[in-house]
């Protein structure tokens, strides 16, 4: 029976900056356009040394779009890995709604679960839009929604709403 707590992260606009145009985010298409949010990797190593894994899970249909390179997506999880130790970075760069990966599908989450043997009851899903919370709940992960005011579909009953991940990180390590 899996035991492991984990803190699921999407990408862009919770790890990294996302690019926002006419309300909308959008992720960077080239390595140049990546930029942290400031104080991201301070507190993914304080996740980690309270005992969390943390996985990355992350949609990319610019990849299929040909928007952004594979190349581009590497060099950016190279980034990723080269500051924070993360168990796992799950990407989905499928454009169909049924994907089982694609979120707001769980397919992601229970994917790197069994892979690295975590329980989804004590586990957290955080991100900014309404297909990350979407995707925890389905996974049956309690759910932190950084409310970024994009100008799109808000999540549905997303267990805490904050501003920032400082936000997220005071809840979930007991400091909020």
């Amino acid at each position: 029976m899996p035991s492991r707590p984990c803190i699921f992260l999407d990408r862009d606009g919770v790890l990294n900056k996302s690019i926002v145009r006419e309300g909308k985010p959008y992720p960077p298409r080239e390595f140049k356009e990546f930029e942290w949010i400031p104080g991201v990797i301070e507190l993914c190593l304080s996740f980690k040394k309270a005992g969390y894994l943390l996985v990355v899970v992350t949609n990319q249909p610019d990849i299929t779009t040909k928007l952004t390179t594979w190349k581009a997506v590497h060099q950016i999880h190279a980034e990723l890995l080269k500051q924070i130790p993360f168990n796992a970075i799950k990407v989905c760069t499928d454009l169909e709604e049924t994907s089982s990966h694609k979120k707001p599908n769980p397919g992601m989450l229970l994917e790197a679960a069994q892979e690295l043997g975590v329980d989804l009851s004590i586990s957290w899903m955080i991100g900014d839009r309404w297909r990350d919370i979407g995707a925890g709940k389905n996974a049956g992960c309690k759910t932190i929604w950084i409310d970024c005011g994009y100008q799109e579909k808000s999540p549905e009953n997303p267990d805490f709403t904050v501003k920032s991940m400082q936000e997220a990180a005071d809840l979930i390590l007991g400091r909020g």
